[in-house]
């Protein structure tokens, strides 16, 4: 059996890191930095700590904020577009997964033209280029975007969520300062907390994982079960959103490599058809597949997530250590106001076998430890519903 384990060139972590902008742009030559964020952050004064950096170094930069959450194919065409104009050398993308992910896009299609149409980079698409040398500052603790080798794409006439994975497109510096963090409100710390929970738990139990993704999963599960609660409920405790900045980072170092399951699978049509925050649909889904997925050789796995939670898991059977995590998760998820119910955040109960479908046909699939079907895929957004 061979592993393979990608990370960054570079990483850097702890508060005030940002100014590292300057000396890893001067180290490797950089000129012109193409700058990708959202207007939420340009708004809300995040983007400008980052070009208070630039300024002082006297770093020239390109500002493009065409970015939306669950970003388009349009946001990545006009972005490459933007980036051919601006004389720039390298992308700063800053932001959640949508900001990233925007500047992923930008940066792999910028170095190999061939897949301009974006569509064609869905899946494991055959770059033979990196991408465009890219510094990537996270503003919420959950995605981990800035550490993976995948990023999602909506095609806006398909109506679905192209998730594509290629190495080439890992940002070569991640840079992981918690003070970007301090003005995420508390909805959406909660439900990007829980996405890397999700993200943690579903790639501890999917058949690709070996001992060093395990090693990752169960320490950010641990992290993120001590840290999240606080993170949520005081936006500036910095034990706790540094804390939360770490574990899911740590989380992404795991599962970018070792592949997800069908939470991820099921929240991707959620967003495709109705915006619905990423972190928000994980944290409904994870509960009620992980019920189902206990059904699978992961099983035994389900005490070290509970133990991990802080549960007491002396002398449990398999299918006692099965209800202590699940519960264990669904308790975390009530205690920071995740909504438990799809018609609660807008499904639509006859899109059921349309979702059904495509969360069938997404690239996750295939790392769930369960074998699946659209018609147990069904009876699970139904049971959620």
């Amino acid at each position: 059996m061979i592993n393979r384990i990608i990370l960054n060139e570079t990483s850097y972590f702890g508060a005030g890191c940002r100014t590292v902008i300057a000396t890893e742009a001067a180290r490797r030559g950089f000129k012109k930095a193409f700058f990708v964020t959202d207007k939420d952050l340009i708004k809300f004064g995040v983007a400008a700590e980052v070009i208070k950096v630039l300024d002082d170094a006297k770093i020239p930069y390109e500002l493009y904020s065409d970015v939306k959450a669950n970003p388009t194919i349009a946001n990545v065409q006009n972005g490459v577009a933007a980036f051919k104009a601006s004389g720039a050398d390298f992308i700063i993308a800053l932001g959640g997964g949508s900001s990233i992910d925007t500047a992923k896009g930008i940066g792999i299609v910028v170095n190999n033209p061939d897949f301009a149409d974006v569509k064609s980079l869905e899946g494991v698409a055959d770059t033979k280029n990196k991408a465009v040398p890219t510094f990537a500052l996270p503003t919420t603790a959950g995605t981990a975007a800035e550490v993976t080798i995948n990023y999602v794409i909506i095609d806006e006439e398909a109506k679905k969520k192209m998730v594509c994975v290629d190495p080439n497109d890992i940002p070569a510096v991640a840079i992981v300062d918690p003070e970007l963090m301090y003005s995420m409100p508390k909805g959406l710390t909660a439900a990007t907390g829980m996405d890397a929970l999700t993200h943690a738990i579903e790639s501890y139990i999917t058949p690709g994982a070996w001992v060093m993704s395990d090693m990752f999963e169960i320490k950010a599960i641990e992290m993120i079960a001590a840290n999240l609660k606080a993170a949520v409920e005081n936006g500036k405790d910095t034990v706790a959103r540094e804390a939360m900045a770490q574990a899911q980072y740590i989380a992404g170092m795991g599962f970018s490599n070792v592949g997800l399951g069908i939470v991820h699978s099921m929240a991707h049509p959620l967003g495709a058809f109705y915006d619905t925050p990423h972190g928000v649909a994980n944290a409904l889904l994870l509960p009620y597949v992980m019920e189902y997925n206990a059904e699978s050789p992961a099983a035994p796995k389900y005490k070290e997530i509970a133990k991990a939670m802080g549960v007491n898991v002396d002398g449990m059977s398999t299918e006692e250590g099965v209800k202590a995590a699940v519960d264990a998760v669904k308790a975390l998820s009530i205690s920071i106001n995740i909504p438990q119910k799809l018609s609660e955040i807008g499904v639509k109960e006859e899109d059921i076998p349309a979702l059904a479908v495509a969360a069938f046909n997404d690239v996750c699939t295939g790392g769930n430890p369960r074998s699946t079907s659209v018609e147990d895929i069904e009876a699970l957004y139904r049971k959620a519903f």
